[in-house]
């Protein structure tokens, strides 16, 4: 079984990709959803846990650091380190939270040490931020974390 930090994360977008994808249940296949602006790609691999929904009613989003990019579809068992808590408003003024949990490969060898929020340093919890920040600003969004979550804080949030 399980352990409950240990998470199974199905990547979307890889890192380094200026294209999202969503995985659509109905069609059992990726859909390209939209191209990033010039000079924005994924910092990690960006996707979602499988089997599981969140405040927007989509699957619960997960960055997965690692020191590689995979592909979209690849699943990755992960160590839940944290996550940030975030709000999100709609074009149309509506506010709702999507958070954005944070997972390490288990197989990961340059991020096996970190098993916590508080292992990574501040420069890549900043960088991530500002990055969905922009990358919702560039979709007419504003994206704003309300507070970061260490492991134990972050397993709450799965059903």
């Amino acid at each position: 079984m399980e352990q409950p930090d240990m998470i199974t994360a199905m990547v979307e977008s890889p890192k380094g990709f200026c294209l999202k994808f969503d995985y659509d249940a109905k069609a059992q296949r990726f859909r390209l959803s939209k191209t990033l602006p010039y000079g924005l790609v994924f910092p990690f691999d960006f996707g979602m846990i499988p089997g599981t929904k969140g405040a927007d009613g989509d699957p619960l989003d997960i960055i997965v650091i690692s020191e590689s990019a995979t592909f979209p579809g690849c699943l990755i068992d992960c160590r839940l380190i944290g996550a940030l808590q975030a709000e999100q408003t709609e074009r149309d003024g509506e506010t709702m939270r999507n958070d954005r949990l944070l997972g390490v490969p288990l197989v990961s060898q340059q991020f096996s040490e970190v098993n916590d929020l508080t292992d990574l340093p501040d420069n890549i919890i900043n960088q991530l931020e500002h990055f969905f920040k922009n990358y919702n600003e560039q979709a007419g969004k504003e994206f704003r974390v309300i507070s970061r979550l260490n492991a134990k804080e972050a397993v709450t949030l799965l059903p």
